[in-house]
């Protein structure tokens, strides 16, 4: 599931410190006329970008999405006899035992495979930190649309085709963002080859970094901000104590 475009996102900016340049980003409507600008510091989000630390967070994120289903059947679990197929001694063959032999067309596999949770967490610190490098390493390689607001009256698919076209976000891969979870919003983009729809307090390293471009909602790139904001203060007062 996009497994490349992240692997060669995190290459690219492993490693390095963010400039603390403020960028301007442009303000759209739906009909891709600009009606303001937005200004951030990336460095806000984070200072610097840890190749390692996203690294391990889309790894880990890539393995909770693995269903653990996989199994096949043992010696022990294989249709056939036991019985020793022939004397050990006389016939010129080679020694042999059982027909659920390994070794033999039809046998078991010799090591098994079993079911398995693959699913582990890291820190939660680490993770909130790997969100705010995926997106301000986004910022910094101009790879953010902001857009005033999404909202459609009905869902329709054509509809959320024509803003994309209008705001130049109609090609490659592409994560809309949205404030709050907008069931219209979602519905009308769902069925578009290479398009998801995510609020913005379900953002992550992987889902930021798995598109070739990200469409931001202004409300909802300030509630990110405001979140970030809050998880410092938070962190700040609890090491005073």
């Amino acid at each position: 599931m996009g497994s490349r475009r992240v692997a060669a996102v995190v290459d690219l900016q492993g490693g390095i410190v963010v400039s603390d340049a403020v960028k301007k980003l442009q303000v759209f409507d739906q009909g891709g006329a600009a009606v303001g600008d937005f200004e951030i510091d990336p460095a806000e989000l984070s200072p610097t970008i840890n190749r390692q630390l996203l690294h391990d967070a889309v790894v880990m994120y890539q393995s909770n999405l693995r269903i653990g289903s996989a199994k096949t059947k043992s010696r022990a679990e294989v249709a056939g006899s036991t019985r020793k197929m022939y004397r050990q001694k006389g016939t010129g063959n080679a020694r042999a035992g059982s027909r659920r032999s390994g070794v033999r067309r039809g046998g078991g596999h010799i090591f098994a495979k079993r079911p398995r949770d693959w699913t582990y967490r890291l820190p939660r610190k680490m993770l909130r930190a790997a969100t705010r490098m995926a997106l301000a390493a986004r910022l910094m390689d101009d790879e953010v649309t902001l857009v005033e607001r999404l909202s459609f009256e009905q869902p329709r698919t054509r509809d959320m085709v024509a803003v994309l076209r209008a705001v130049g976000c109609d090609a490659g891969k592409l994560l809309i963002v949205t404030e709050k979870y907008d069931f219209n919003v979602y519905l009308s983009g769902r069925n578009i080859a290479g398009v998801k729809v995510a609020p913005e307090a379900e953002l992550n390293a992987l889902s930021i970094l798995w598109p070739h471009r990200v469409l931001m909602e202004k409300a909802a790139l300030e509630s990110f901000l405001s979140r970030v904001k809050s998880q410092r203060s938070a962190t700040a007062a609890s090491g005073s104590e």
